[in-house]
């Protein structure tokens, strides 16, 4: 049974690496190519040297990517060079054998669904594991071996990439090469984030047992009362200042200050935005799966005086 499962995930990946693959051909070779455009890392380098020598784009990719193959072979796992490795020479081959036609000539259309589409692949290729660019390879290399932020060696790269453009095709070319590539980094986040967006609450207030109760009874959602000695604020000095923490969807965070500010409009709150989170009392509206919610009837059940409770 285990193998059996093992098997039908590394089939499931190995599907999902390949329609990546056909995404991120389709946003070059039905937008971006056909149009002169770039995008960032190494695609876009074999872009800006195919404008200058008569070799297809197919042919200069797997070449480009070759140094930063060996900075990842270094820093990364075998596993994911390997997976990185296939999906570039795949990518390559689609590139070469794939005859969309140019979908539209209109410059924004193509930078935002070029974008859109390039994106859409390399999302879904870094969520099971590999990479169709070796810019994020060089990011991950260089901060291994020096300490720089991965976001800014990127961007760095990618300035460099783009003043050269403007330089030797036009600066044009090169504003709507960009704004490709802002496209194309929003949609990584979306496809690797996902498109549920949390946020965090830690609450302070001298009406806390009143907040917990409402936020139950007309919110529904779980939370963790963390016990604090004591506190400094505007008002002065608090014993046993507790703490109230949850997470919740960021499209319920307007009710949740609502219900806030009815009961202590100068209550404490720390926001702050939530990369991942698994499992809890957590309302989804894009899943087809039941959200979870508390029953307002729990307040009364669990909460006993003194005591902390948590969802």
């Amino acid at each position: 049974m285990a193998i059996k499962n093992k098997i039908s995930s590394l089939l499931s990946e190995y599907l999902q690496i390949g329609f990546a693959v056909l995404l991120a051909s389709i946003g070059l070779k039905a937008f971006l190519l056909p149009n002169g455009f770039l995008d960032g890392g190494v695609t876009g380098i074999a872009i800006l040297i195919g404008e200058f020598l008569p070799v297809e784009i197919s042919y200069i990719l797997p070449i480009a990517s070759i140094p930063f193959f060996i900075a990842g072979w270094l820093t990364l796992s075998r596993r994911v060079m390997v997976k990185s490795i296939l999906s570039v020479l795949a990518l390559a081959v689609v590139l070469h054998y794939e005859n969309f036609e140019a979908v539209t000539e209109e410059k924004l259309l193509i930078a935002i669904f070029g974008g859109i589409f390039l994106g859409a692949g390399i999302g879904l290729a870094i969520k099971n594991g590999t990479v169709l660019d070796g810019s994020e390879i060089l990011g991950i290399y260089l901060h291994d071996r020096f300490g720089l932020p991965i976001g800014t060696i990127i961007l760095g790269f990618n300035t460099v990439l783009f003043g050269i453009t403007a330089w030797l095709i036009s600066i044009e070319v090169a504003l709507y090469s960009i704004l490709t590539f802002i496209v194309t980094g929003k949609v990584i986040d979306f496809i690797f984030e996902g498109f549920e967006d949390y946020i965090g609450l830690m609450i302070v207030s001298e009406e806390r047992e009143a907040l917990q109760e409402a936020l139950l009874k007309e919110a529904g959602i779980g939370m963790t009362i963390l016990k604090g000695l004591r506190g400094f604020g505007s008002r002065g000095e608090m014993q046993d200042a507790d703490v109230i923490q949850t997470v919740l969807n960021r499209i319920d965070s307007k009710k949740v200050h609502r219900i806030i500010d009815a009961i202590d409009e100068d209550a404490f709150i720390i926001e702050f935005d939530v990369n991942n989170v698994k499992g809890g009392v957590l309302r989804k509206y894009l899943s087809k799966g039941k959200s979870k919610t508390l029953s307002p009837d729990l307040y009364q059940q669990q909460h006993r005086p003194n005591k902390p409770f948590g969802g």
